[in-house]
C-alpha cells in the first residue's frame, strides 16, 4: 500500500515580514506508520544547510526565498514501513554549470549567492540520506541524529560535514560515503559518525577527513584519489593504524612520522605493530594525486 504524506507550503510568516526574510517553504510531516527515512537531497545552486529539527517533523525547509523565485521537484510517500523522499532544488538566473567550473579551474571572480534553504531533520527516526551539491556551499550538521547510511556527492560545491554539539549517531551506520569531483568537502569528528565503513573518492578536487578522536566503532576505510587531495588526520599514537596504498610515480604520498614501512605498499604505527586487533584500516589508491597523513597535536 502507497501512501501519500501531506505537503504544506507556507507563505510569509505572520504580518510584517518583508523579502529576504526566512520563511517556512515545505514540511513533512511525521508518520506513525513510517519506521524509517530515505531521502534525497539535490542542491544544483545557492547555499544549503543540513541540521537537527526541534519537532518531529521528518523534513522542514526554511529559506529566504519565495517559492517563485526558485525551482524544485518534490515527491514522497510511504511503502511499507519506509518514508520515501525526493527533493531537488534549484536557484533559477544563474549562471551555467560550465562557466561555474571555469571559475573553480581558471579563477576570477564570482559574486557569492546569499540564498539559502535550511533542512531541518528530526532525531526521532534514522534515516538513510542521499545529498547531492551542484554548486555553491553546504553545512551538514549530523549531531544527535540516527543515520543508518549517509551518501554525499559534491560537484564544484563547497561542503562541510560535522557533529557541532558532540553528539554521536544514535545508530550504528552501515557505510558514510563522500564524493568530491571539482569541490572541497571537510569531515569533522568522524569518531561520532559510528560507521562501520568510510568511503571517500576525490576526482580534482580536495577532501579532509578527521579520525583524531579513537572511534567507538573502528571503521574500514576506503579512498581513491585521481588528481586532487586527501588530508587524513591521525588518532593518537595509542590507536592502532594500518594503511595499504597503491600508488602510481606521478602521485605523492607523505605518511608522516608514526607510520612506517611493514611491507610492500603496506604501512603501520608502533600500536599496530604491538597488537593489530581492534586496528583503524585504510586501502587506498592514488593515480596522479596527493595523499597526506598528519598525526593528531598533542
Amino acid at each position: 500500500m502507497v501512501k501519500t504524506l501531506s505537503l504544506a507550503f507556507v507563505g510569509l510568516m505572520g504580518a510584517g515580514a518583508v523579502v529576504g526574510q526566512m520563511k517556512k517553504q515545505i514540511v513533512v510531516d511525521n508518520q506513525e506508520n513510517c519506521e524509517t527515512v530515505d531521502l534525497v537531497l539535490k542542491a544544483k545552486t545557492g547555499n544549503c544547510f543540513v541540521r537537527p529539527g526541534q519537532t518531529s517533523d521528518l523534513l522542514s525547509i526554511y529559506s529566504n526565498q519565495d517559492l517563485a523565485e526558485y525551482s524544485h521537484i518534490f515527491s514522497n510517500e510511504v511503502k511499507g514501513s519506509v518514508c520515501f523522499i525526493k527533493l531537488s532544488l534549484e536557484q533559477e538566473g544563474q549562471r551555467g554549470v560550465s562557466k561555474k567550473i571555469s571559475y573553480q579551474v581558471f579563477g576570477g571572480e564570482e559574486r557569492q549567492s546569499d540564498k539559502f534553504w535550511k533542512v531541518y531533520l528530526t532525531d526521532t527516526k534514522p534515516y538513510s540520506l542521499d545529498l547531492d551539491y551542484g554548486l555553491g556551499n553546504a553545512n551538514v550538521d549530523l549531531s544527535g541524529l540516527a543515520i543508518k547510511r549517509l551518501k554525499i556527492n559534491t560537484g564544484s560545491a563547497d561542503v562541510n560535514v560535522s557533529y557541532s554539539a558532540g553528539l554521536e549517531n544514535k545508530v550504528e551506520m552501515d557505510t558514510f560515503f563522500v564524493k568530491v569531483d571539482l569541490g572541497s568537502l571537510n569531515v569533522k569528528q568522524l569518531n561520532l559518525s559510528r560507521s562501520k565503513i568510510v568511503v571517500a573518492e576525490v576526482g580534482f578536487g580536495n577532501i579532509f577527513l578527521d579520525f583524531s578522536n579513537k572511534p567507538e566503532i573502528m571503521p574500514a576505510v576506503k579512498g581513491s584519489v585521481g588528481a586532487g587531495n586527501m588530508v587524513i588526520l591521525l588518532p593518537e599514537e595509542t590507536v592502532p593504524v594500518m594503511v595499504k596504498i597503491s600508488e602510481s610515480w606521478l602521485c605523492s604520498v607523505s605518511l608522516g612520522k608514526a607510520l612506517k614501512k611493514v611491507s610492500d605498499n603496506k604501512y603501520a604505527n608502533a600500536a599496530y605493530t604491538r597488537n593489530p586487533k581492534n586496528a583503524l584500516t585504510f586501502d587506498l589508491d592514488v593515480s596522479m594525486g596527493k595523499i597526506i597523513f598528519k598525526e593528531k597535536a598533542n
